[in-house]
């Protein structure tokens, strides 16, 4: 019976370490875009908790033969470099954790969040 608890709390420990391993590599907050559908309507797009330190073609505006994205807005804990390329290329700028929103004729395609600093 003593073994049988023994690897229960083991395995819940294991668990338990995993899951917060996952959400270490996530920005937290929101990430906000506009695009113009096909139909010339604006819409918005929010990104909630990003994963970070890996390219994102956002939805609606990734593909190079699609209108960009524009007036981004980063307002998740990490630093996040927005693409006016697909697959995080071409030119690029920076916008800070919990910054104002960008102007609108900053275009993107894609982002690259970075990975959270770690806690101490």
């Amino acid at each position: 019976m003593k073994l049988r608890s023994t690897l229960g709390a083991s395995l819940g420990a294991l668990a338990l370490v995993l899951s917060t391993a996952g959400s270490a590599q996530a920005a937290q907050g929101e990430f906000h875009y506009k695009y113009v559908d096909g139909f010339g309507q604006e819409n918005t797009v929010t990104l909630n908790d990003p994963h970070s330190g890996k390219c994102i073609n956002l939805h609606a505006v990734g593909e190079d033969d699609e209108l960009p994205g524009y007036g981004p807005h980063n307002d998740t804990d990490t630093a996040v470099t927005v693409y006016v390329g697909a697959n995080c290329e071409g030119p690029e700028w920076r916008l800070k954790a919990h910054g104002k929103p960008a102007k609108d004729t900053l275009e993107l395609r894609s982002v690259r969040f970075d990975a959270p600093a770690a806690v101490k």
